[in-house]
């Protein structure tokens, strides 16, 4: 399919240069953007009929009304531009980090007397952040051993010079248990204090040499000038610092500062794994899932969240190792595909994670479809139906005191809600606070229309209710000729009985079966969704008889008003002049003087 902007000679100007370039649809909408060393070559490649276009470009290609490109001076520009204009835009056709993770950081704030505290919120303005850690367990380590080494306080006291001169504040039990050497009464000076926030800060980023030599230096010092206890001191604090060491999972300490990115993938997704290694150590393990929207190529791939997750991590490592070779060109940075050695190591722990976790997210997905599919087999061995109900649909009827009657009806496919397909019924025909008949009316209304579409027809029908529900169901099928075409079933609230159509006596499935918590969750879901509509119509309702009551104000003023301020309270909170605005000042002052 041909796009409505392709123009030979326009793509013809484009120039031979590296840059990104941006689709945009007739809605004015960014629909994909991509990088390129080459600009004319790459996008007349989407317009070009000799080459094998798969179905899912084929159908971005004719969505394309606009292109603009953004030209740059290397592709390394050209893959941070288009990352940021991803992130920013969300383009329906690139591939995306759906992270819904919220990880933590570690913050030095940012005031006298910096505290050490974690969050899970970016703040610049507080501090400075280090993270995020995908593991707690990694960031609790970190804290542990930074409360064994220092003294930090934790107090949220605003420790200004004159604050402490005027002796504002007393120390807490953290002094008097030695967690803190009381900086809130002058007890230690800003200078010593803030040397240890700066070894706070190497052990963070994971630069422990810096901070080992200083306590080698120190104990060494002391044992000079005969401070033996002090001595002692450093020593263990230098031994907790080897012993964190020791539990990180040790690489080779050769192997300064890199990063390791690898990637396996199939059509349908691709699963990159990032180790960050800092003085030998492996300091960050993380894999990300990527689920392919245009067949895109590994290489594609890997560049592209290569930024994301360097910039995620904070990493400034001048080497990356891969498993693939790269064409992109990353400035000042060596990429390299390790043949032997420590470092062919690193890439092959890195791709046993990647595949480690493909299989396992591959092996949930499959156990989840068995489970379900087990379940629906159990179904219809316990309800004796002719096929497997991989389509179910079940209704439920909702009024209060007779008023505002409504009834839902929701749909599950393969076992799974399928939300897409529920309806919502106000009723039409029955007056009155009539279940039976307003069953029918819904039912009816429900397989008239699918009937008449040529619609798919659920392999089973659930009522919320008993024998009468049950029965006004049928009667609706049988008016439109689909009575014993479709399998239906009613549920009673009593005792969770089942009861066929024309069967006096119900069926009472074991309450731990599978088959009854299905049923009974669809009950659930059709009587959750019921309700609710059912609220929002009698509040809305309520609303709107309140503002009918004010005379000299009709329904499109109410209609105003409401889509204005959205409720009544606001209506009432509003100021006369803003209620002008929308109404005018004479029904404003209706409206205030009712509503007051």
């Amino acid at each position: 399919m041909q796009s409505p902007y392709y123009n030979a000679d326009q793509i013809n100007l484009l120039p031979n240069e590296p840059g990104v370039y941006k689709f945009i649809n007739s809605s004015q909408e960014l629909i994909y953007v991509g990088k390129a060393k080459n600009l004319k070559k790459r996008v007349s490649s989407y317009f070009n009929k000799s080459k094998g276009i798969n179905r899912k470009t084929l159908k971005m290609v004719s969505e394309i009304s606009k292109i603009e490109i953004a030209l740059v001076n290397t592709e390394a520009d050209a893959l941070l531009l288009e990352n940021s204009l991803i992130k920013k835009n969300q383009p329906k056709y690139n591939i995306l980090l759906r992270d819904d993770k919220t990880y933590p950081y570690i913050c030095i704030t940012k005031e006298r007397f910096p505290r050490v505290i974690v969050s899970r919120k970016v703040i610049k303005s507080q501090g400075t952040y280090y993270g995020p850690y995908p593991s707690s367990k990694a960031m609790r380590a970190v804290l542990d051993l930074i409360r064994h080494l220092y003294t930090v306080r934790t107090c949220t006291f605003n420790l200004s010079e004159e604050n402490i001169r005027k002796g504002k504040f007393k120390v807490c039990l953290e002094f008097h248990i030695g967690n803190c050497q009381g900086p809130c009464e002058g007890l230690q000076n800003e200078e010593d204090y803030n040397n240890d926030i700066e070894h706070i800060r190497h052990i963070i980023k994971g630069h422990l040499g810096e901070v080992r030599s200083y306590f080698q230096q120190r104990m060494q010092d002391m044992a000079d000038t005969l401070e033996f206890e002090k001595a002692q001191a450093f020593k263990e604090k230098l031994e907790s610092l080897e012993l964190y060491q020791a539990k990180s999972q040790v690489v080779n300490p050769a192997i300064a500062s890199v990063d390791v990115f690898v990637i396996v993938s199939d059509d349908k997704m691709a699963f990159i794994n990032y180790l960050k290694v800092i003085d030998g150590a492996i300091n960050v393990a993380e894999t990300i899932e990527v689920k392919k929207k245009l067949n895109e190529q590994d290489q594609d791939i890997l560049s592209l969240f290569m930024v994301e997750l360097r910039d995620k991590f904070a990493s400034t490592s001048k080497e990356i190792l891969t498993n693939i070779p790269l064409d992109t060109d990353f400035e000042n940075i060596k990429l390299t595909v390790p043949q032997i050695g420590d470092k062919k190591k690193l890439v092959d722990l890195a791709l046993k994670n990647a595949i480690y976790y493909k299989k396992e997210r591959y092996s949930r997905i499959e156990s989840k479809k068995e489970l379900e599919l087990r379940v629906l087999k159990q179904m219809k061995d316990d309800l004796q139906l002719p096929n497997l109900p991989l389509h179910i649909e079940c209704f439920d009827n909702s009024n209060i005191q007779g008023t505002n009657p409504v009834a839902s009806m929701v749909c599950f496919k393969n076992g799974r809600p399928s939300k897409k397909d529920y309806r919502k019924y106000n009723i039409k025909t029955v007056v009155g606070p009539n279940d039976f008949a307003s069953m029918e009316e819904i039912v009816g209304r429900r397989y008239k229309r699918l009937k008449e579409e040529a619609q798919s027809l659920p392999n089973l029908i659930i009522v919320d209710g008993g024998k009468g529900q049950l029965s006004a169901a049928c009667n609706a099928l049988k008016s439109l000729g689909l009575y014993g075409q479709i399998p239906i079933i009613g549920i009673a609230k009593r005792l969770e009985e089942i009861y066929y159509p024309e069967d006096s006596y119900p069926l009472h499935i074991d309450k731990k079966s599978e088959t009854l918590k299905l049923i009974q969750r669809l009950r659930d879901e059709a009587h959750r969704f019921a309700i609710t509509f059912h609220r929002d119509k009698r509040s809305k309702a309520s609303i709107q008889s309140e503002l009918d009551t004010i005379g000299g104000i009709g329904p499109k003023t109410v209609d105003k008003l409401l889509k204005t301020f959205k409720s009544i309270k606001k209506i009432k909170e509003a100021s006369l002049e803003d209620l002008s605005a929308v109404v005018g000042k004479d029904k404003a002052g209706k409206v205030k003087q009712s509503l007051s």
